[in-house]
């Protein structure tokens, strides 16, 4: 029987810049492979500092003298919202290419995919309703109110695993406010930024306003952070990868804004819903190959339910379907890539070296070709072992236990990272205080991770700076102006005036 995502192979990919699809200055390539297979799926033009420089002067030919900034509002929306409309007519094949490029299932990938045209239609409703100023009257003299104007040419650094959905996720907020774009894709995800690039191609924004250079970070998108005429980067990755972009903007005083890792707790408590809880639990570490910044990646369960749960939570684990990404029955794939599957597989080694218990199975021979880790629970642990505290980034979860409240809201902040948290009580005064006390920038009170567009999305601790979603991005990606606008003839003193 013919699978509908039974694809041809891939053509070739271009960079995308000033409006034209084009070769990289040097010449060189690097391949793209298959996390299923480890088959080599097609090859991409790699940039380096040379083609980020022709891509920054493009970005900002198109701000300082195009049409982009200064065209009609209504004018620029247009085009958001038919970039949005092109992104709907190739949302099944932006979500094989995900599933493909990723080894995310192709069932998340479409639903993925399928609300990225939203992101920028939700700017566009924003920039229209919220993008806006205020006025401040000073007695008969003085009325001074704000402006936002656009910054400039936006860095857009994004991660490979979900990498549509991020990509638009900046590019609509920054395009939307009428900065210019040079957006470096992840290079282990470079398929649907390529379809990305064709969108806005076809939807006929002015050339330079949108560039798409992929190549490595150490390469294009150290170029990109360190160039003058770039006022943005927004980074979407690990840690020591932002920290390290930081520094190295500092010289030129760019505005940086850094969603990174994360090593977020699940709190179930005993009088939690259990089996909602266990829903939640086990989608929220094992969706998207547990390759997510928000996975609720340790588990604190209360001692007085811990069998229960725990019990019923092996159960659930050992009965995950995994397989090829292109099956629809597929939950869990194979991860993004050799390199990080070992380092997976090291943390389980590591695991047993501190004492814990591992629970995971074998990968049936038929998929021993690709990068897979089976879902695996990891038990008997304590919150100081390396499996608590390093993000694993994989389908792991660390369990552990907890006396009471008060316990459990210490065992959630020892720890780096502060992104996000998930908590389980039928004690609403509970989960509010709870919520209230842990250290994230993001927290569900008996939720799975649901998004509200509306909301603002970042962490603190070593999990990031700063918020985008919502008008909260409005703060990056444009300047706050204030203009002050006499109205009487205030007084004003006079100096050198000689005294008659």
């Amino acid at each position: 029987m013919t699978n509908r995502f039974d694809h041809v192979t891939q053509e070739d990919i271009l960079l995308y810049i000033n409006g034209e699809f084009v070769g990289s200055e040097a010449g060189r390539t690097f391949d793209n492979f298959n996390p299923y297979t480890n088959e080599k799926i097609n090859t991409i033009e790699e940039g380096l500092e040379s083609d980020i420089n022709k891509a920054v002067a493009a970005a900002r030919e198109a701000f300082d003298n195009g049409p982009w900034r200064t065209m009609k509002l209504t004018e620029r929306l247009s085009y958001i919202y038919r970039i949005a409309d092109l992104i709907d007519e190739e949302v099944e094949h932006i979500a094989y290419l995900e599933a493909l490029d990723t080894g995310l299932p192709i069932k998340q990938t479409l639903a993925m995919v399928s609300r990225a045209s939203e992101n920028f239609r939700f700017y566009a409703r924003m920039v229209e309703s919220r993008l806006i100023g205020e006025a401040y009257q000073v007695d008969e003299n003085f009325i001074n109110y704000t402006i936002n104007a656009p910054a400039g040419v936006a860095g857009l650094i994004t991660p490979w695993n979900a990498p549509f959905m991020l990509e638009t996720w900046k590019v609509a907020p920054a395009l939307a406010t009428g900065n210019t774009v040079v957006l470096k894709p992840a290079e282990l995800s470079p398929l649907s930024a390529d379809v990305l690039a064709k969108v806005i191609d076809k939807a006929g924004l002015p050339k330079g306003v949108f560039n798409v250079v992929h190549g490595f970070g150490e390469t294009a998108g150290d170029a990109l952070v360190r160039h003058p005429d770039v006022q943005l980067i927004s980074f979407t990755g690990e840690t020591v990868t932002g920290k390290t972009i930081i520094k190295n903007s500092a010289d030129t005083l760019k505005a940086c804004s850094m969603e990174l890792g994360g090593k977020s707790p699940i709190i179930v408590f005993d009088d939690a819903d259990l089996d909602r809880a266990l829903d939640a639990c086990i989608w929220g570490i094992f969706s998207f190959n547990g390759e997510r910044c928000t996975a609720n990646s340790r588990l604190f369960v209360q001692e007085g339910v811990k069998d229960r749960f725990i019990e019923a939570l092996k159960g659930r684990v050992a009965n995950i379907k995994i397989g090829n990404p292109l099956d629809m029955a597929t939950e869990v794939g194979p991860l993004i890539h050799k390199e990080h599957f070992d380092k997976v597989r090291n943390y389980l080694e590591i695991a047993k070296a501190e004492g814990a218990e591992v629970l995971t199975r074998a990968i049936p021979e038929q998929f021993k070709k690709g990068n897979f880790v089976a879902p695996t629970v990891i038990l008997n642990a304590e919150n100081r072992m390396r499996v608590a505290q390093d993000e694993i980034f994989g389908p792991v979860l660390t369990v552990m236990t907890f006396k009471d409240e008060k316990e459990a809201i210490k065992l959630a902040n020892d720890i780096d990272y502060g992104l996000a948290g998930y908590i389980w009580t039928n004690d609403l005064k509970r989960g509010h205080r709870a919520a209230h006390q842990i250290e994230a920038g993001m927290l569900w009170v008996n939720a799975q991770n649901v998004r509200d567009l509306r909301t603002p999305f970042g962490g603190s601790k070593s999990s990031g700076i700063g918020r985008e979603g919502g008008h909260y991005g409005f703060d990056f990606y444009t300047e706050k102006k204030i203009i002050h606008v006499a109205i009487n003839d205030h007084p004003i003193q006079q100096f050198g005036v000689q005294s008659t």
